[in-house]
């Protein structure tokens, strides 16, 4: 029986001995639960780069999606994590309750030790309203596409889905001064590799037009995360907020 068919079902246990703990995240891996623990822990992450953070009182959620993420006491943005498409893994090693979220493609790990667990929370049911509200992205390509200015003021849609040796682009234009334009559309809040793909598509471009060319390229969202923000100005790239929908 999958997650959408069960009747909700909520579990809690408080200061579990350590193989309680881990029993209590199988179980919640095994059923697809979004599973929550709160404790003393440490946080290692290897993959693109590496980080470790000592010793502190934080908060990891498991999302049946494979999502992870770990939370301090301060702010909106988890301190770690690792997206949708992970596999977690829980064990008891050295009187630790250690979880993993791996992703393969690229090569990630997270990997969260627990010295002391003071709660853990399994939940389970279904939320059949997904982010219809939001929009797609193919709402964000008719929204530019007729009203050209809420990009900038002067920018001419000339194609879209243009072939380019690193993939389609989602708009291809012109500026008020004839210069290209490559319009990268996400419809949510985006990180690097959004970024790392503009980049490889205004690559690609000015290599196919002409070795002068220059090329200007344009990610357009609700939002970025900040190391989003950073990688674009340190390639020259631009950031255009917009919704999918107007409303």
């Amino acid at each position: 029986m999958t997650v959408g068919t069960q009747p909700p079902q909520a579990t809690t246990l408080e200061r579990p001995a350590l193989e309680a703990a881990r029993e209590a995240v199988a179980d919640g891996i095994e059923r697809e639960a979004m599973i929550t623990v709160f404790g003393r822990c440490t946080v290692d992450y290897d993959g693109r780069a590496s980080s470790t953070l000592e010793a502190g009182d934080r908060h990891l959620m498991l999302k049946p999606d494979g999502a992870a993420l770990v939370h301090t006491a301060e702010g909106q943005q988890p301190v770690n994590w690792q997206p949708p498409g992970c596999d977690h893994a829980v064990r008891c090693e050295d009187d630790a309750l250690v979880i993993e979220s791996l992703r393969s493609t690229p090569d990630e790990r997270l990997l969260v030790s627990f010295q002391r667990v003071l709660q853990v929370s399994t939940f389970a049911g279904s939320d059949p309203n997904e982010i219809a509200l939001v929009g797609t992205e193919e709402d964000l390509k008719q929204r530019i596409l007729e009203e050209p200015s809420l990009l900038e003021s002067g920018f001419t849609p000339l194609a879209t889905e243009r072939d380019t040796p690193a993939g389609a682009v989602d708009i291809y234009g012109e500026d008020s001064t004839g210069r290209s334009v490559v319009v990268e559309l996400k419809r949510r809040r985006v990180g690097p590799d959004a970024v790392s793909q503009l980049r490889r598509y205004v690559d690609a471009l000015e290599r196919d037009l002409h070795a002068d060319a220059a090329v200007r390229g344009i990610l357009v969202a609700p939002s970025v995360t900040d190391r989003a923000d950073r990688l674009l100005v340190q390639h020259d790239l631009e950031f255009v907020s917009l919704e999918p929908t107007g409303g």
